[in-house]
């Protein structure tokens, strides 16, 4: 009888106890610390992944290739960063990726599942950063038309509509962000929860902030609103706490790669993760939940050669969603309102479109056109790595008075709208004007950085995608960015006064490219050129992050639009 009643006491605290995990845990007691134990894996061989029930058809543009915007290597790498050693890039890259390279486990699994591959370490590093597209088959995803105008919002097409050149501009995308949060409508937590009450209260300080006519460290002209601004960040800084999912295997989850085009992606998800103000391990404190995908090795992995289709990519985030909601609530409390991804590849937006369409979306891929959301998605900086070891190598350009070129560009003839910039301006038929498809290399000619660090303005064209990482280069060494690229959504645009630093130019302007430029009093040049060398900062990736550079402002943008939908 005694063994009955301690049996029956056993029980009934086994089921009071997975009572509380569940209700009030969300399952996160005594869950298992790594993500390579979970005993749910994520298997990334396409042939295990269970087909949906209703796949979506996806849209692509014709001309997205499998490294899209691979545009920015031209043959020009070693122009690019003088000096750079293969062998030497390759071992800082080990050497950033806790470990990675260094995980014989993680090697032979995507040896297993690349084709292509001779197998030795150096040909992996160089085919998963895509150093320079001469290296690899450009390939075009069959879609058969551009992206239609279905994915465009109501306000969106409204303002296309009545706008003569039918491109929204930088104000009326600020326009269309104050209207998304007067309307917008998301899934909340209870108002009770501590979590739902400390949003509310920084929505109410940042929209009633501390008034700032100057700060030390902050130029007023570069922001829309700069009291804003400020106090958002501070805010962030002091409360804001992340819950990061241990979940998933490496190579698509958990594997930050930091060299390359892509590199944002990885190197928000390494700095992050090992962040100790930001990251917390119990997700009732979380404001947000991230979930730690590369949408580069997403592709590197799972994307089959000549196949023409991206369905088994978007299957395999729909069967890691399934994973989470299963042993977690999160996920199903907000239907994903509160979760976010951070991905640079150019078919993000499309992989990510249907199954994380609630998800706050960090993309470098930023178009109006192909569905981005204002008031919940991110435009994320494109920036170039390549030696992860020192990212601000060569840092800076020329003052002012020694910029003896007005305009720079080289780069493939990606896209459509390459060629007419090349047609209208190349052949060295103005001096003036340094457009090329690729520079001659040739003793005494100027490399590809000097050019930039030599020029007023850094023309950044848009190739396959609206996004290219030019913009951030321009900046980088210090010449004014002039973007054309119709619907590009600039990075953390509701922050930045974009047009108090940049020059934007209509893809159908190009023919008047120069007399625009010309038209720019000097001292209208030395004022943005000025404010280059003030923003830069927001734009530059530090081994250990600093405060207001490139991490902590993507990691801003998306607590920005968290608190705003609370």
């Amino acid at each position: 009888m005694k063994l009955l009643r301690f049996v029956a006491l056993v029980f009934i605290f086994i089921v009071a106890f997975q009572f509380v995990n569940i209700r009030y845990f969300g399952g996160a007691i005594f869950s298992l610390p790594s993500e390579d134990k979970f005993p749910v894996s994520i298997d990334v061989s396409t042939e295990l992944i269970s087909p949906l029930l209703d796949p979506e058809r996806l849209n692509f543009t014709s001309s997205i290739s499998a490294e899209v915007d691979e545009e920015e290597s031209t043959g020009l790498e070693e122009d690019h960063v003088i000096g750079s050693d293969k062998n030497d890039t390759i071992q800082s890259h080990d050497s950033l990726i806790e470990d990675d390279a260094k995980d014989k486990e993680t090697l032979d699994f995507l040896l297993g599942t690349r084709n292509g591959l001779n197998g030795s370490d150096e040909n992996i590093v160089e085919d998963a950063d895509m150093v320079s597209a001469n290296t690899r088959k450009v390939e075009i995803l069959e879609t058969g038309s551009d992206p239609s105008v279905d994915n465009l919002s109501p306000e969106v097409k409204r303002f296309m509509k009545v706008s003569n050149s039918g491109v929204v501009s930088i104000t009326e995308m600020m326009n269309l962000l104050h209207q998304s949060r007067a309307s917008h409508v998301s899934p909340k937590l209870k108002r009770s929860s501590t979590v739902a009450q400390e949003l509310l209260y920084a929505r109410t300080q940042i929209e009633n902030p501390p008034m700032i006519e100057k700060d030390p460290l902050l130029h007023g002209p570069l922001y829309w609103n700069l009291s804003m601004f400020k106090r958002s960040y501070e805010l962030m800084e002091k409360n804001l706490k992340v819950y990061v999912y241990r979940e998933g295997k490496r190579p698509v989850l958990h594997k930050p790669v930091l060299k390359g085009i892509y590199a944002s992606e990885g190197w928000f998800m390494k700095q992050l993760k090992s962040s100790k103000t930001f990251v917390t391990k119990n997700p009732r404190k979380a404001h947000l939940f991230y979930l730690p995908f590369s949408s580069k090795m997403l592709e590197e992995t799972l994307y089959v050669p000549g196949s023409h289709s991206d369905k088994n990519l978007i299957e395999f985030l729909k069967s890691y969603l399934d994973m989470i909601s299963v042993k977690y609530n999160f996920w199903n409390k907000t239907g994903g309102s509160d979760h976010f991804l951070v991905a640079c590849h150019d078919w993000a937006p499309s992989e990510t479109r249907r199954y994380m369409a609630n998800c706050i979306r960090a993309l470098c891929n930023s178009d109006v056109s192909e569905g981005f959301v204002f008031g919940k998605d991110v435009a994320l900086p494109e920036t170039t790595i390549l030696v992860p070891r020192r990212p601000l190598r060569a840092l800076g350009g020329k003052p002012p008075s020694q910029r003896k070129i007005l305009a720079f560009f080289a780069g493939g003839m990606h896209g459509y709208l390459r060629p007419r910039l090349l047609q209208s301006w190349g052949g060295n038929r103005d001096p003036d004007m340094k457009i090329f498809s690729e520079i001659p290399k040739s003793k005494g000619k100027k490399s590809y950085m000097e050019y930039m660090k030599s020029s007023k303005y850094c023309i950044c064209p848009k190739g396959h995608e609206v996004n290219s990482p030019r913009v951030v280069e321009a900046m980088f060494y210090e010449c004014v960015p002039v973007i054309i690229s119709d619907n590009f959504v600039p990075p953390f645009f509701e922050v930045l006064n974009w047009e108090s630093f940049a020059v934007f130019v209509l893809e159908k302007d190009i023919p008047d490219l120069k007399k625009i430029l010309v038209s720019i009093t000097e001292e209208r040049y030395r004022e943005m050129q000025m404010r280059v060398k003030m923003v830069q900062k927001h734009f530059l990736w530090h081994s250990k992050p600093e405060r207001f550079d490139i991490f902590h402002m993507i990691l801003h943008s998306i607590w920005y639009n968290r608190v705003f939908q609370s």
